[in-house]
C-alpha cells in the first residue's frame, strides 16, 4: 500500500475518533493501493484500523499477483462476504462508512451488530486526495499537455459537414496519437445552437459555416484526469452580440484565475467569475457552478461554488469554467485547470482563449 497515504489517512481517522474505516469507491481503493479494482456487484473492501491490522477484503474471481503490502482475506460466490467482512470488524467501536459502498451490504453489517456505531467517513480520504503530492501533480501536467496538443490538433480537422459525432471519433485517434487511450469524461462536443446545453449529449448534429461550437473534452494520462474546455468560431467570425459574450465569459475566467492562492475560499472564485457575468447582464445565463476538483477521477470531491467556503491549499487542482447560455441561440464556456502553488497558482492549460475563428 501507499504508506504515506495510509499514514495520513489514520490520522484523520483519530481526528474523528475512528479506530476503523471502509474504503470501497475504486478510485480511493487505487489512490491507496495503486491497484484497480472493479468489483462490479461484488464487495471489494478495504478495513483500515488505526492499529495498522488493515485487511483487503477481495472475491477470488479479482487475482492479486502482486504484493500490495496488505492482509488479503479471500471469499468466494457461494460465501457470505457481509459475514467474511464483519469477523474483521471490532464491534465495540465506531465503524467509518465509504458513501459509495451498496446499501444492502451496510444493512446487513448493521443486522450482524458488527459495530458500535456507523459513520459516513469519506470525507477523510476526500479530502487528503485534493491536496496533490509531486508525482500527482506531474501525472496531471502531462495529462493537460496532451489535451492541449490534442484540442488545437482537433481544431485543424474541422470540416463543414462534419456530425459531431464524427468528432468524437476524431478525438480518440488523436489522444491515442499523442498518448493518451481513454477519455477522462464523455466529450462535450456541441455545436450551435447545441452550446446553450452545458451538458449536451454529442449527437449527429452536422457543422456550417458561421456555428459556434464548444468543445469541452479530457484525457486520462498515468490514471490521471485533465479536463478543458474552447469555444470557437467556425468559417466566419461572430456577430457583436455573440462575440460580446465571448469577451465576457472570458473575462469572468481570468478573473476567477487571477483570484486564486492559499488562504483563498473556493465560494470566493466562483464570486469572482459569477459577479462579473452579472455585472455585465447575462448572470441569470450562468447556470452552473464556476468549477470542480479534479485528479484520479474528472470530478474529484470539492467544488468552486458559492456554497463552498472551504481555503484553498498548495497541491489543489480545480477548473474554472464559467459560462453563458443562450438557450436556442448560442452557448459559451471557456475552462481551465488550476494549480494551487506555495504563493499563487498555475494554469495548467495553455491553449489560446482569444476569439478564435477556424477556417
Amino acid at each position: 500500500m501507499k504508506e504515506n497515504r495510509v499514514k495520513k489517512v489514520i490520522d484523520k481517522m483519530k481526528e474523528e475518533n475512528l479506530d476503523q474505516i471502509l474504503v470501497s469507491a475504486p478510485s480511493s481503493l487505487f489512490y491507496l493501493t495503486g491497484k484497480w479494482f472493479h468489483p462490479g456487484n461484488r464487495m471489494i473492501v478495504l478495513l483500515i484500523k488505526s492499529n495498522g491490522d488493515h485487511k483487503l477484503i477481495n472475491n477470488k474471481l479479482f487475482p492479486v499477483n502482486e504484493d500490495l503490502g496488505v492482509d488479503i482475506v479471500w471469499y468466494e460466490d457461494t460465501d457470505n462476504p457481509t459475514e467474511v467482512l464483519s469477523k474483521y470488524i471490532d464491534n465495540t467501536s465506531n465503524l467509518g462508512i465509504d458513501k459509495t459502498w451498496p446499501s444492502h451490504y451496510l444493512i446487513e453489517l448493521m443486522e450482524l451488530n458488527a459495530a458500535k456505531e456507523y459513520k459516513n467517513s469519506s470525507v477523510i480520504i476526500d479530502e487528503l486526495r485534493m491536496i496533490k503530492d509531486a508525482e500527482e501533480i506531474e501525472f496531471m501536467k502531462e495529462a493537460s499537455k496532451i489535451n492541449d496538443k490534442t484540442m488545437k490538433e482537433l481544431w485543424g480537422h474541422l470540416k463543414e459537414g462534419m456530425t459531431e459525432l464524427e468528432c468524437v471519433d476524431l478525438l480518440k485517434e488523436l489522444y491515442e496519437k499523442n498518448g493518451s487511450n481513454k477519455f477522462s469524461f464523455s466529450p462535450i462536443i456541441a455545436f450551435c445552437p447545441n452550446g446553450a446545453d452545458p451538458h449536451h449529449e454529442t449527437d449527429d448534429t452536422r457543422l456550417k459555416i458561421g456555428d459556434s461550437i464548444v468543445i469541452d473534452i479530457g484525457c486520462v494520462y498515468n490514471d490521471y484526469c485533465s479536463d478543458m474546455t474552447r469555444t470557437v468560431f467556425f468559417g466566419k467570425v461572430p456577430s457583436n452580440k455573440h462575440e460580446s459574450i465571448y469577451s465576457i465569459v472570458k473575462e469572468a475566467n481570468e478573473r476567477a484565475i487571477e483570484a486564486v492562492k492559499p488562504g483563498v475560499k473556493f465560494s470566493d472564485i466562483d464570486k469572482a467569475a459569477r459577479e462579473y457575468i452579472t455585472e455585465n447582464g447575462y448572470g441569470e445565463y450562468f447556470t452552473h457552478r464556476t468549477g470542480h476538483c479534479i485528479g484520479i477521477d474528472c470530478h474529484d470531491f470539492g467544488d468552486v461554488s458559492g456554497v463552498n467556503d472551504k481555503v484553498l491549499e498548495p497541491g489543489m487542482i480545480f477548473s474554472v469554467e464559467p459560462g453563458v447560455y443562450l438557450k436556442d441561440d448560442f452557448g459559451v464556456r471557456i475552462e481551465d485547470l488550476v494549480l494551487v502553488t506555495k504563493d499563487g497558482h498555475e494554469v495548467l492549460n495553455c491553449v489560446s482563449k482569444e476569439v478564435t475563428v477556424i477556417k
